[in-house]
């Protein structure tokens, strides 16, 4: 992908304006749709990260939660997003457990 920057001064480019048209602008449909994916896409390498640092295979996770692999396939790759609950399982088969806090 090529950034194009509108130049607003020596050295200063409005970053704004180009998120603007590639994400939609603040507050509309569009920003919220893209600002969520990203979110997905992020938690889904969280999750990704997580499996390779607790040296598991996704068909070894999978067994662990009583799923197949190509469901933590496609949670890795951000195609779905886990329920509250299974989530909670993919951190228990890892060894590991979800903290909620306030920011």
């Amino acid at each position: 992908m090529e950034v194009k920057l509108k130049q607003i001064g020596k050295d200063l480019y409005d970053v704004n304006a180009w998120l603007d048209e590639e994400l939609g602008a603040e507050g509309t449909p569009e920003r919220e749709r893209n600002r969520e994916r990203a979110w997905e896409e992020y938690n889904a390498q969280v999750l990704l990260d997580a499996r390779k640092s607790a040296h598991l295979t996704q068909a070894e996770l999978a067994a662990r939660i009583g799923a197949d692999k190509s469901y933590i396939s496609r949670i890795e790759r951000g195609l779905i997003v886990p329920t509250v609950a299974t989530l909670y399982k993919i951190a228990a088969a890892m060894g590991m457990t979800v903290e909620l806090r306030p920011a």
